[in-house]
């Protein structure tokens, strides 16, 4: 298991974007979070395969129907992975 924690940037706050990832990461098999930053931007957490985490992370682009994003920015993290995916 790998974890990338991302952070994903435009309008992500108040438009259901943690709520929206938190339901694709949960369909994938995904582990993590998405919270809120004081600077308007997501982060996100998602542990799981490099197929799952592929998937979630072309969909870290899309998010809601009322986001915008535009940005994205992953790296691998070395952590102990959650036991399930939560918002904050």
């Amino acid at each position: 298991m790998k974890c990338l924690k991302c952070i994903v940037s435009g309008r992500v706050q108040g438009v259901f974007y943690r709520d929206t990832t938190q339901r694709k990461a949960t369909s994938l098999g995904i582990t993590g979070y998405a919270i809120n930053l004081s600077s308007g931007d997501v982060e996100v957490l998602m542990c799981g395969t490099d197929t799952q985490l592929n998937t979630l992370e072309a969909f870290l682009w899309q998010g809601s129907s009322w986001s915008n994003v535009s940005a994205v920015q992953c790296q691998a993290v070395d952590i102990d992975a959650p036991m399930q995916f939560t918002t904050g």
